[in-house]
């Protein structure tokens, strides 16, 4: 009747009640997934810095002396609306979260200036700096 149940064989044993809730979710994400997709964005932030794809790879210019080039796998979906916006799609929401992870390593954001490759809704705490 469109309806998966889950029991945990043991009632009262902490190690099958974490593992119940965690198969739980996975299996609600890959319902949601088929269903509906998930999706991250990520916001280059710099003077010079700017994202394209080509083919299946995804090429970063984030102000090191060379372009960083990233593999896209084949279940994700990557697209640059703007030289400033990267989308990660798919249906897999471990593999998006990963992938939006690597790319957002390639520079976070740091302190100061608040330069680097960011989520599109994160905020990032700003340090004052030297005073002289």
């Amino acid at each position: 009747d469109n309806v998966v149940t889950f029991e945990p064989a043991v009632r009262y044993d902490n190690k099958t009640r974490a593992m119940h809730g965690t198969m739980r979710a996975n299996l609600n994400n890959m319902v949601e997934g088929v269903s509906n997709g998930f999706t991250k964005t990520l916001k280059l932030v710099g003077v010079g810095y700017r994202a394209q794809t080509k083919g299946s790879v995804l090429e970063l210019n984030v102000g090191y002396s060379n372009p960083v080039e990233m593999e896209i796998n084949d279940d994700l979906k990557v697209e640059t609306p703007d030289s400033l916006t990267i989308t990660v799609s798919g249906i897999n929401k471990e593999h998006v979260g990963d992938f939006a992870a690597r790319v957002r390593a390639v520079r976070s954001p740091e302190p100061y200036k608040g330069k680097g490759i960011r989520y599109e809704n994160e905020v990032v705490r700003r340090k004052e700096g030297k005073t002289g």
